[in-house]
């Protein structure tokens, strides 16, 4: 059996290693010149499996008004002649609802928790890291912690375990918060949560995989597919690639290559940006961070002379912008100084990436109606949490096994 992976992000890449890991010969393809140049390089580095529940939920209907018309937005929407952003931002608001949030909710902790009890023989030998140091989430206000409060019993029930903290409880755990007290009122905490460089991780992943026989190919941009006597075939230029099954795991890039067989997928670019601040002799925080008051996360990464931490955020609804505006850099730096008291020095990479969002949050994974084509794209800002449970679904479906979980909801309709 031979099988060609489009993408050479975190999810093509680890969906290659379970690939390969059944005997199948895998050929990765990326248009890019080396891994992890789109959505999984510069990402905001948290392994948050019990921070999965949607953007889409029924609180954010009474909060879009405020969001879209302040400057300073973390959530910014760029209208454009397109329909579909049209259709996607309806489907968006279509999704708006409790009883959409809450199972959808549930679906993506059952593919964390999954992604959770893998990641630790991923990363076993890969030096990206990778620290199990707990997530503690701070909100501004009584209003926001109780919904977390809401949030956290609900998810208790499907076996998250997460404790309500005060104020003084946050700064006990966490005491990088101290400057920033005055900005919140109480978190939440979750030990279970880890962090590591994501585009380190693939760097080293793909070594492996070289070294194990699977073939990647850089520089490689597919131009479309086409099914011809039931085989998928893949054209890189005027090269027609055969296999026995084609994984679209090429992000925000992946709607316009299924096109080209029939399918519609309901995947749009939501764009965020980061930076990397070095210690530089200064106390990092302990564990991963999450303010809801700014809308930006904070994931401690490294030891030593290595030692550094990724702060992201920001959500722009605007096609594939590459550009990296000089305040949105100003303000994951500002934040970093007002929450964590870090002082940007030095090289801070700027970075941003298309976050490859469903209107729901569900991934799209395993099989499609054309024959041989099958899915691990759409989730979003959790590409990297979710990676390792998206390819086990994604690769059962291709070899006929019963994944570990109910993979229906996951399924293209």
């Amino acid at each position: 059996m031979r099988a060609i992976v489009v993408g050479g992000g975190v999810a093509g890449l680890v969906t290659a290693h379970d690939l390969a890991a059944e005997g199948i010969a895998v050929t990765v393809l990326e248009r890019e010149e080396a891994v992890a140049r789109g959505a999984s390089g510069g990402n905001g580095a948290q392994l948050s499996y019990s921070y999965v529940a949607p953007l889409a939920e029924p609180s954010v209907l009474g909060k879009l008004p405020t969001l879209l018309a302040d400057p300073a937005s973390p959530l910014k929407f760029r209208l454009q002649l397109d329909p579909r952003q049209w259709r996607w931002g309806l489907a968006f608001l279509a999704a708006c609802n409790l009883d959409t949030a809450r199972a959808t909710t549930a679906a993506l902790l059952r593919l964390s928790f999954l992604s959770r009890a893998r990641m630790p023989q991923l990363v076993a030998g890969i030096d990206c890291d990778y620290a199990v140091n707990g997530k503690l989430v701070v909100y501004p206000d009584a209003a926001s912690l109780a919904q977390a409060k809401a949030q956290m019993e609900f998810q208790a029930t499907l076996g998250c375990a997460q404790r309500l903290l005060s104020r003084d409880e946050c700064i006990e755990r966490e005491p990088a918060l101290a400057g920033y007290a005055q900005h919140f009122v109480g978190g939440v905490w979750t030990a279970s949560e880890a962090a590591a460089d994501c585009g380190l991780f693939c760097e080293r992943l793909a070594q492996r995989l070289s070294a194990r026989g699977v073939a990647l190919r850089f520089g490689a941009e597919v131009a479309r597919l086409e099914v011809r006597a039931g085989r998928p075939h893949v054209y890189v230029g005027r090269e027609a690639l055969a296999a026995d099954a084609v994984v679209l795991a090429n992000g925000s890039a992946a709607p316009k290559l299924a096109r080209s067989v029939g399918l519609d997928l309901p995947i749009y670019p939501l764009k965020g940006y980061s930076i990397t601040v070095p210690a530089d002799g200064q106390r990092l925080p302990a564990c991963s961070i999450t303010d809801t008051r700014r809308k930006v996360v904070f994931a401690p990464l490294g030891r030593g002379k290595r030692r550094r931490v990724r702060v992201a955020g920001f959500v722009e609804m605007a096609g594939h912008d590459r550009s990296i505006p000089p305040a949105r850099i100003a303000a994951l730096a500002a934040a970093t100084r007002e929450v964590i008291g870090l002082e940007p020095r030095g090289e801070l990479a700027p970075w941003c990436g298309f976050r490859p969002a469903t209107p729901t949050g569900l991934p799209l994974l395993g099989a499609t109606r054309v024959p041989g084509v099958f899915l691990n794209v759409g989730q979003g800002a959790l590409g990297f949490t979710l990676a390792a449970g998206s390819a086990r679904v994604a690769v059962d479906a291709i070899v006929g096994r019963e994944p570990p979980i109910d993979a229906r909801p996951f399924g293209l309709r």
